[in-house]
């Protein structure tokens, strides 16, 4: 059964059964401890809670999913960074009874999978949390044989929280052919951030299904890259590889994987980077091109790739489709930056473990001129079975912050009273422009670095192509309203977590210390920053706009002054 079929045929069965069909949410979850979105239930975790779900009681979904901590794993025949979920959920509605058995009926009725071929897991008990002999009866009554069901202890069949607390329980799975298929999750606890569990007000039912997985089993494939969801990928990657799929799966495998999810995050307005998610960008794109050498693949091969990927979800994503362009220009970009020093690097790395490790300065090297990931030189490195000096190159990192750090606060420091006045006026027009570039561009629109004298300003932001005529004019226009306005501007000072939650904007996390400062713009715009500013926009002058430029890979700048 095509995959796509089985998409359809797992939605209308649950909706036939009384669920509400829900869209998958975005990539980027609402909850700030979670990176990506790694499951079906987190769009819904509030419900879990007592909040009025919009759906009712019951949802079904097929959730497109990040999972970070699967990226090493790849290359063997199951695992995924980019995967969909199939998922059904209850609030405070059915529990293990019905839960089971709708599980029961769409495999091994709905899917005509092969019962004798199945194997059931349960939760054996541990600490505070008992045994699960409900689901194991349940399971006997629908005729399954007491040797088929095994139990395991909370390392395999309990599940959650998601992020830092929320709700978690037991859970039941259903394996064919030794590959773990559904997940059955019974929220019957509160995890809190300690770890400590209490039961909650109301039960419910969260479970996961790999789209995938089921695919490779209902289409009777030894791996999910056999199936319809990769093979036009493998196929392709196979038009140019020096070496066919039999010879290197696993190289196959990483590159297919991995230009699923550099489409999907970066259709997010995600952009390659050093921190959080644009890192994970970085690296898996960077990871694609090292394994695409190594099958001497051509330069530009996963510009290529990104739009097989493209072809084979856009029915069920359409805004893969309108933001393709964008999509394959933040590839092809980063694509190209590490293509310029892959090679060198390559060299460098040959030549350090002559010495027989890795310390952490030669790793830092690697990372800050070459820009291999901390996590490619250690994939390296293993290939070649030689050790790295990990808390050496973290050690070599935070100097460099520190370094890095003292050297901005040398160049704002010690200005005299005019060249003082001329950089509050200058900080603050920042702000404004900031602020005009997301209003007429979109969120997606993010500082990326800025340079401040007492003459002119230079605001770089990421975004992926030239800005117009028109929009330059829109953007210069927004910024003299403003000022026209004479905004007051008004400074807080609050700990960076309760600047962060009044919505406040921030783009470098990591250079800020416990209590910041908050300065608003009126209404139009709140950011944290060291200052200094204006008191108020009428100060500022007429904004004028130089110049609009590249600035590197998916990054923009625009230079200005204050007349």
């Amino acid at each position: 059964m095509e995959s796509s079929k089985i998409r359809e045929k797992f939605l209308s069965f649950f909706k036939e059964r009384n669920h509400a069909v829900v869209p998958s949410s975005s990539i980027i979850p609402s909850d700030p401890s979670c990176l990506f979105t790694t499951a079906g239930m987190q769009q819904f975790k509030p419900y879990y809670l007592g909040n009025e779900s919009p759906y009712g009681r019951n949802a079904a979904s097929c959730q497109k999913c990040i999972r970070t901590s699967d990226i090493d794993e790849v290359g063997d025949e199951s695992h995924l960074t980019f995967l969909e979920m199939l998922g059904n959920f209850s609030f405070g509605g059915y529990f293990k009874k019905e839960a089971v058995q709708y599980a029961s009926d769409f495999m091994f009725k709905e899917m005509d999978l092969p019962l004798d071929e199945a194997v059931f897991t349960v939760f054996k008990g541990e600490g505070k949390v008992p045994f699960d002999q409900e689901s194991v009866d349940i399971w006997k009554n629908l005729g399954i044989s007491p040797e088929k069901i095994k139990e395991f202890g909370r390392d395999d069949n309990f599940w959650g929280p998601t992020g830092e607390e929320g709700p978690c329980g037991p859970t039941t799975e259903i394996h064919i052919r030794g590959t773990e298929i559904w997940n059955l999750v019974f929220n019957e606890y509160y995890q809190d951030k300690e770890k400590n569990l209490v039961f909650l007000k109301q039960k419910g039912v969260d479970t996961g299904m790999g789209l995938e997985r089921l695919a490779m089993v209902s289409q009777q494939k030894k791996s999910v890259f056999e199936t319809d969801l990769f093979l036009p990928i493998i196929e392709k990657i196979g038009e140019k590889a020096s070496q066919p799929y039999e010879d290197n799966p696993k190289a196959y495998r990483i590159i297919a994987d991995h230009a699923k999810s550099s489409v999907f995050i970066s259709s997010e307005g995600i952009f390659p980077s050093n921190v959080e998610k644009g890192y994970i960008l970085r690296r898996i794109i960077r990871r694609s091109i090292r394994y695409g050498r190594i099958l001497d693949l051509p330069k530009g091969f996963l510009m290529d790739l990104a739009g097989t990927v493209i072809d084979i979800y856009k029915s069920v994503y359409p805004e893969l489709q309108s933001r393709k362009e964008d999509i394959i220009t933040v590839i092809q970009k980063e694509e190209e930056k590490f293509e310029k020093t892959l090679a060198s690097g390559l060299k460098m790395f040959e030549k350090v473990i002559l010495k027989g490790n890795i310390p952490g300065q030669e790793a830092f090297h690697l990372y800050d001129t070459y820009g291999f990931p901390l996590e490619l030189t250690l994939e390296l490195a293993r290939e070649k079975g030689v050790p790295v000096d990990e808390k050496g190159f973290k050690e070599a990192f935070l100097k460099h912050k520190e370094v890095s750090r003292a050297g901005v606060e040398k160049k704002f420091g010690g200005v005299g009273k005019d060249a003082g006045e001329q950089h509050a006026r200058y900080h603050t027009a920042t702000h404004l422009l900031h602020k005009a570039l997301r209003e007429l561009l979109g969120d997606s629109v993010k500082q990326m670095g800025s340079d401040i004298t007492a003459q002119r300003m230079r605001f770089d932001f990421s975004h992926e192509r030239k800005l117009t005529e028109e929009e330059l004019k829109a953007v210069q226009d927004a910024v003299n309203n403003r000022i026209k306005e004479d905004l007051e501007v008004k400074r807080e000072e609050m700990t960076l977590k309760e600047a962060l939650e009044s919505g406040a904007l921030s783009f470098f996390k990591e250079k800020y210390p416990d209590t910041v400062s908050v300065y608003s713009i009126g209404s139009w715009s709140k950011e944290i920053c060291a200052g200094p500013h204006a008191k108020r926009t009428g100060e500022l002058g007429v904004f004028k706009i130089l110049k609009e430029e590249s600035a590197g890979s998916g990054i923009r700048r625009i230079r200005a002054v204050l007349e």
